[in-house]
């Protein structure tokens, strides 16, 4: 059995869904292939029940720094609750509701595991049943994500640790959690697990998020540790092995750490793996090189552009909104080549993705959040940029103490002062997350530092904080 159409989508995640749609928008006929469930990682495995997971903590711990909230609040969370909660979100691990929008919005979908056969040719193998041949018209768009990546480690993958999908789908709390890494995932697992109940060792070989401004490491570990976690930081494992009493990790300082359940969170890998890549001239098991369009850098699109590869898959950004943000530009680009349609039509520039390297925003949902976008003051230097780096006290601010009485924070700005615009901004603090968007908006659009002393914040907000930073950083005419 053959089918053609004119875009074939490896994945029905959100990525692989926004392709497929914003093609589909622009007339193209469009199939998706899953062989897990439709909706992908973010929607059943990461963003939504890890954030279910944590808020109902993070709540908790907010009124009990409150003077007068605190007195009535007199338990432990309710696991069953919260987990129930969670499952909530994720509907029970039920596709349907995906399934049903992906049939509104004319999407074809088959279910099964895909692998590219040759040039614009996928063989799709279900579960029951014949393969099914597929064809595109004009485009392949690889969008498969990422998977959790273990370590070499001796013992390890013996041992079953947990991965971030164990983590989000867990159905028991442990009695105690050992996490291995201390990257976004350790810091929010650890931060939920805590709230749990579960007594929590966090075994890192540097500090916890190496990645952002160091100060926003140091405050979440200083937290984690006042909520009785253990942090063993700067040690590396050199075996594991799963006991009666759990999983057991050596370390190289002869130490060991012994926990019911260990989670490894040490990075991602690409699932790119017996995908057929090599069919194409490639190699199964690497990240895809693409461009802005993301068009697969590679001799297979010489002259014919049809392979695409959008989201994790191409490591240029590992987050789900970053994914759908390519995903919105590659739907474009694909529909616009089909069509013979110039690229940019000059007004929104929505076929490439450009805001995906040096503008890309992310929130840790840590206790403190951790918000940022753009540059770290490291990045800026490395990339021999001349900065000046503004700091201040989000505690300081009116807002913020009224909204917990053991108001901990910090703001940075990173400006490029011959510019007159910021390269990147990160907050450290209760509710930060919503503080971002306003930082994001003010890097992708470049706005002067001159023209942002006239964005009033509401008073008493923990929006103050943008013109504490502004009069640290000087007048404009000063």
């Amino acid at each position: 059995m053959t089918r053609t159409y004119d875009l074939i989508v490896l994945g029905a995640g959100p990525v692989g869904e926004n392709v497929a749609d914003y093609a589909s928008k622009r007339g193209l006929s469009a199939v998706a292939v899953e062989v897990e469930l439709v909706g992908g990682e973010c929607s059943y495995w990461a963003c939504i029940p890890s954030k279910a997971i944590l808020r109902p903590g993070l709540v908790l711990d907010a009124a009990r720094r409150v003077e007068g909230a605190k007195a009535a609040v007199t338990g432990r969370l309710d696991a069953e609750a919260v987990l129930r909660r969670r499952d909530s979100f994720v509907h029970d691990w039920d596709d349907s509701s995906h399934v049903h929008w992906m049939s509104d919005a004319g999407i074809d979908l088959l279910r099964g595991r895909a692998r590219i056969t040759g040039r614009r040719t996928v063989t799709v193998t279900p579960e029951v049943g014949e393969p099914i041949e597929l064809t595109a018209r004009f485009a392949v768009a690889v969008c498969t994500g990422s998977a959790a990546m273990l370590p070499d480690v001796p013992g390890l993958a013996e041992a079953e640790p947990w991965t971030s999908r164990n983590s989000t789908e867990v159905k028991t709390v442990p009695a105690s959690l050992a996490i291995l890494g201390g990257g976004v995932v350790a810091a929010e697992m650890a931060t939920a697990f805590l709230a749990l109940g579960s007594r929590v060792t966090v075994v890192a070989r540097g500090g916890l998020l190496g990645r952002m401004e160091p100060f926003a490491g140091e405050l979440v570990a200083e937290q984690l540790e006042r909520s009785g976690a253990t942090l063993r930081l700067g040690v590396r494992p050199t075996a594991a092995r799963r006991t009666a009493d759990g999983v057991s990790l050596e370390l190289d300082d002869g130490s060991a750490v012994t926990a019911e359940e260990l989670l490894v969170a040490t990075g991602r890998r690409p699932r790119t793996d017996d995908l057929g890549l090599a069919t194409v001239g490639l190699e199964d098991g690497d990240w895809l090189n693409v461009d802005d369009t993301m068009l697969v850098r590679a001799d297979t699109n010489d002259g014919d552009p049809w392979l695409y590869a959008v989201g994790d898959v191409n490591h240029r950004a590992l987050l789900t909104h970053q994914g759908k943000y390519q995903a919105r530009a590659a739907g474009e680009a694909i529909a616009a080549r089909a069509q013979g349609r110039a690229l940019d039509d000059g007004r929104w520039g929505l076929h490439v993705a450009s805001a995906d390297s040096g503008a890309v925003p992310q929130v840790t949902f840590s206790d403190p959040e951790v918000a940022s976008v753009g540059l770290t003051e490291k990045a800026a230097r490395d990339a021999g940029l001349d900065v000046r780096v503004v700091d201040y006290d989000i505690a300081a601010v009116a807002g913020a103490s009224l909204l917990s009485d053991e108001y901990t924070g910090r703001a940075r700005l990173v400006i490029d002062p011959a510019r007159d615009v910021l390269l990147g901004a990160t907050f450290v603090g209760q509710d930060v997350a919503e503080l971002l968007h306003s930082a994001t908006v003010a890097l992708v659009g470049e706005v002067p530092l001159r023209r942002l002393w006239h964005a009033v914040p509401s008073f008493p907000t923990t929006s103050e904080v943008w013109l504490r930073l502004l009069e640290t950083y000087g007048r404009p005419d000063a």
